[in-house]
């Protein structure tokens, strides 16, 4: 076959392809629309979708199905959506750990890149941590918290939710940006970690916002410092702690979409401003932020930046402190 005929119809092939993945983007959707959830029901990210749901299914015209696949720190349930056809009909909810920490702790485990594999859509939600003290300690304070932490090294520890977690390494950035060494100690969840703090078997814990701010408000646990780069609205009162002299600290848990790699801009486009909308209405405003979060849309691009400085961030913070996978 000739040159010039054989690059005619190779020519002729790409558009072919190009145009029906044109009229493929530009019929979408036209079947239902499934969200993979890396947590169990009922938890904050399984809550946050299915707040979206509604309003949702009337942007896009097609049901939105919410299935929970939880497990290896939401490796399993983004793993599926990474193997999944690029067509826009199965998304991802991923928080940040599975995108910018479970990559520095145990690479080898993940069945898929963060960023070879996926597309972010949109962040979804922000929900910042809190410092507390035990009501039987005697810290009442950041600047008391290090002042003690530097006269006993060995005599101050840090309760929070599980090895790897974002309350983990909220609590590792503190130790680093405060100059001192404190204990952490993992437990296995949230609850648990606010049980023995509010016991005082602990004398701190870094809490969310949802497990503590009730406790707080009834005077049981003492906030000293909230990690958001600004207060928060559920804790009007409580200063960052960039505020009282760690400089730069900020550290929020985060969730948001992302669909498998690969899938046309096209429906990405689609999809985000689906998601923006939904994150705009009053209903689903309520009850994201009774669960102590903030909605936090963002262009697919402004997503993507956010995952790779985050990853980056992390990623230094491991390296730098000796985090390991359990």
């Amino acid at each position: 076959m000739f040159p010039s005929i054989r690059r005619g119809m190779i020519h002729a092939l790409v558009v072919v392809l190009s145009l029906s993945a044109i009229e493929a983007a530009n019929a979408y959707p036209d079947q239902p629309i499934k969200i993979i959830v890396t947590f169990p029901p009922g938890g904050s990210a399984d809550i946050v979708i299915r707040a979206l749901q509604p309003a949702l299914a009337e942007s896009l015209n097609q049901p939105i199905v919410v299935e929970n696949r939880a497990g290896a720190g939401g490796n399993i349930g983004i793993g599926v959506v990474a193997q999944a056809a690029p067509d826009g009909y199965t998304l991802g909810v991923a928080a940040a750990g599975v995108l910018t920490v479970n990559p520095h702790l145990n690479r080898a485990a993940m069945p898929f890149d963060p960023v070879k594999d996926l597309a972010p859509v949109t962040m979804l939600a922000e929900i910042p941590f809190v410092l507390v003290s035990s009501q039987q300690s005697a810290i009442a304070s950041v600047a008391d918290l290090i002042a003690k932490a530097k006269a006993q090294p060995q005599g101050l520890s840090i309760g929070h939710g599980g090895n790897g977690t974002a309350m983990h390494l909220t609590s590792a950035l503190f130790n680093q940006k405060a100059g001192v060494g404190i204990q952490l100690i993992a437990y296995r969840g949230t609850a648990p970690a606010t049980t023995d703090v509010l016991a005082g078997h602990v004398p701190l814990a870094v809490l969310d916002i949802p497990a503590s701010k009730q406790l707080i408000g009834d005077g049981k646990l003492k906030a000293l410092g909230v990690s958001a780069a600004k207060r928060v609205a559920f804790l009007p009162d409580v200063p960052t702690l960039a505020e009282q002299g760690l400089s730069g600290f900020e550290s929020v848990g985060w969730f948001g979409i992302v669909a498998p790699a690969g899938t046309p801009p096209e429906i990405i486009g689609k999809l985000n401003a689906a998601f923006v909308k939904a994150l705009s209405d009053p209903a689903a405003i309520e009850k994201i932020r009774v669960l102590g979060a903030e909605p936090a849309p963002t262009s697919p691009e402004a997503f993507a930046k956010f995952i790779q400085s985050e990853s980056a961030k992390w990623g230094k913070l491991i390296a730098e402190a000796g985090i390991k996978s359990e």
